[in-house]
């Protein structure tokens, strides 16, 4: 079985042993996995021979123990598990079915939107509220795409005028290049108030956006950390506003935990009522009802054996990248 490993700062082609079948899992033969570019970079650069992606669609080989839900045959979304790689073994919470009118290209972005919901869901945000979502790579503009069918009020900041235009095709009005251009926009949307919520999709460690989130913030406003961001702040800036600063931590409740991933245990839905499983469902509804379009963030489609060059190639073009599946043959 082939498979994408980081190792010495590169993504390489490894051969490993095919998994096998276990209890409370899906046995699954990938087709299409979706990248998530900027955090698998950090991966590569940061992790040597940690295994790559999180989020595919294949077709079910085998079920484990326990699993009722899917069956042989059947095609089913995948997040959680190393996704760029022929077989893989998901846990069963995280293996949803693919409605009929999902296409697999779609399906294979189900990872990234539960992400993307749960990021949502941990802004709290009400009907009709303002959310400005900064960097608006894939995550973001899935985030930005998600916000505006719920009816929130959408403002993007994103250097990147290709990115901009992606946020303008979806119908949202505010893709702003600067701090000059958001204060008009939220002086437009809210009266000067701000942002009922920032949410900070950025990839990079080295650098900490919070403070400026601060400034862009209503009172009492809430801030959510989405990317791989650094973490300082001013801590008198978020006293004045009495504002809160949270992560949010990847697809949503059982992420991490063995007893949700590995055995197979549930949250009851009276106690949790979104877990990350519920998520991805979610996120599939909203593509197959045509809410979202996620077809349009598409910008590449590589065989398993271009991903490696690739990574390099965002490296030093990222602008140019978008959605990028790839497929296994």
């Amino acid at each position: 079985m082939r498979a994408i490993k980081s190792r010495n700062g590169t993504a390489e082609i490894v051969d490993l042993p095919e998994p096998e079948i276990k209890p409370q899992h899906v046995k699954v033969r990938i087709d299409y996995s979706s990248v998530s570019i900027g955090t698998e970079l950090l991966m590569i650069r940061t992790n040597p021979g940690a295994p790559l992606g999180y989020s595919a669609t294949g077709i079910v080989i085998e079920t484990g123990e326990g699993v009722t839900h899917v069956v042989p045959g059947q095609r089913v979304a995948c997040y959680g598990s190393p996704a760029h790689r022929e077989v893989m073994l998901s846990p069963k919470h995280l293996t949803v079915p693919v409605p009929d009118g999902v296409s697999p290209e779609e399906a294979a972005f189900s990872g990234l939107g539960a992400i993307a919901v749960h990021a949502l869901r941990q802004a709290e945000l009400k009907f009709g509220e303002t959310a400005l979502v900064v960097g608006v790579g894939i995550l973001g503009q899935i985030i930005a795409r998600i916000a505006h069918a719920s009816n929130y009020r959408v403002i993007g900041l994103e250097p990147f005028e290709e990115r901009r235009a992606m946020l303008a095709s979806a119908g949202i009005r505010h893709a702003c290049k600067d701090s000059e251009e958001v204060a008009a926009a939220l002086k437009e949307t809210t009266g000067a108030f701000g942002a009922d919520a920032v949410l900070v999709c950025a990839s990079s460690r080295q650098t900490s956006l919070i403070d400026d989130s601060l400034g862009w913030l209503r009172d009492r406003g809430r801030v959510v950390i989405v990317g791989d961001t650094g973490t300082a702040f001013d801590r008198d800036l978020l006293f004045s506003k009495e504002a809160s600063v949270h992560i949010s931590r990847a697809g949503g409740p059982g992420r991490y935990e063995p007893d949700y991933e590995q055995r197979g245990v549930d949250y009851p839905i009276g106690y949790v009522r979104w877990t990350e499983g519920r998520n991805v469902q979610d996120f599939l509804r909203m593509i197959e009802e045509k809410r979202i379009d996620i077809r349009s963030l598409i910008s590449d489609r590589v065989s398993m054996h271009e991903l490696p060059e690739l990574y390099r190639q965002y490296a030093s073009a990222p602008r140019n990248k978008m959605g990028i599946v790839v497929r296994f043959d």
